[in-house]
């Protein structure tokens, strides 16, 4: 197997990588956790090195996870709140005295640090769906450092990458293993797709068997659905679209039931930008909730998985959630969480 660096590449997508290097970051995520156990230090990898955080939305598990990694690898972290600055906006979107350009603010953290990392999703782009990673890809254009994408309206490569490193350690690989990505009901209609449509990516680029279950209405892009299907062919898995949820979840080894936005939410063409017909598609399906029950459909090792944070109660039960421990399936979503810095400082490490 031949990976080539990944020194100065930005992570905006995991479809702008090769399984090879997916691979890769995920050994080195590996190496790191173990050594980090038996207390070993990695403080000389980003040695004085800087990593600025934009943040247009809120964040517990991606601030500090990317914040302890720069600190464990011997950098720093800088947080950057969009409304203590010049708003970072493109071209056309300018507000006099309260805005900036992006390609200035490229530039300008371009000179100081070593990296840019952005979150950004949904009010902040109007839920104009692809405006978010179009404003990434601009930072990127304008930077010569690398650009690193902590959740945008179309993809989450990292809770991704935490996704499918958690899955490996689990069950040892990919091959065999059938994942469930399943739409669930929350009370909020807003919620991005960037979650889902990344496990998915994800699973099917390993060569899982991959099952995506919603109820009518609930679509993801189909440019995402397009390229899962060519993943798994080129990689010997499967995917499949179910719209019935106990179906899709008989014999599964992965378990991730999570809301995501209807299509209607958004600015047209994609949508219709009301968040009322969203709320109809919504209310109708409140019985899409992850119980125990469900989980004894699944195979008797399984696991239960979610990004966090879970509406408990409407996408799951406490009962579901806190089963850490055996017999029978279990819930690994602390896992998941810790596994954000393991993956996070392999690929800082990789890239800066």
């Amino acid at each position: 197997m031949r990976t080539k660096s990944l020194k100065g590449r930005d992570f905006l997508a995991e479809t702008d990588f090769t399984r090879e290097e997916i691979e890769t970051i995920l050994n080195v995520a590996e190496d790191l956790k173990r050594e980090r156990a038996k207390e070993i230090y990695h403080d000389d990898l980003l040695r004085s090195k800087t990593l600025f955080m934009i943040f247009y939305n809120q964040s517990l598990r991606t601030r500090n996870s990317f914040e302890a990694g720069m600190t464990q690898l011997g950098g720093h972290a800088h947080y950057l709140d969009p409304s203590k600055i010049y708003t970072p906006v493109m071209e056309g979107r300018e507000v006099a005295y309260s805005t900036e350009r992006v390609s200035d603010v490229a530039r300008v953290l371009d000179r100081m640090g070593d990296a840019i990392a952005i979150r950004c999703y949904g009010d902040p782009v109007d839920w104009d769906y692809g405006a978010a990673h179009a404003m990434l890809r601009e930072f990127a254009r304008w930077a010569d450092i690398p650009v690193l994408n902590m959740e945008d309206d179309v993809y989450h490569p990292f809770q991704g990458l935490a996704d499918i490193f958690t899955v490996k350690e689990r069950f040892g690989g990919f091959a065999g293993v059938k994942f469930v990505m399943s739409w669930a009901y929350s009370p909020s209609v807003h919620k991005p797709r960037a979650v889902p449509q990344s496990a998915i990516l994800y699973a099917t680029m390993m060569g899982m068997d991959v099952t995506l279950a919603h109820p009518e209405g609930m679509d993801l892009a189909p440019e995402i659905l397009s390229q899962c299907k060519e993943f798994a062919e080129a990689n010997k898995g499967s995917f499949e679209i179910v719209h019935d949820f106990e179906e899709a979840i008989e014999g599964a080894h992965v378990i991730y039931p999570k809301a995501w936005c209807a299509t209607p939410i958004f600015q047209p063409p994609i949508g219709k930008a009301s968040v009322e017909k969203t709320q109809a598609i919504f209310d109708q399906h409140k019985d899409w909730i992850c119980t125990q029950a469900i989980m004894e459909l699944a195979d008797k090792n399984a696991i239960y998985m979610h990004c966090l944070p879970a509406d408990r109660g409407f996408e799951v039960t406490d009962e579901v959630m806190d089963k850490t421990e055996g017999p029978g399936w279990t819930s690994v979503i602390f896992n998941q969480a810790e596994n954000r810095l393991h993956v996070q400082k392999s690929v800082m490490t990789l890239v800066m």
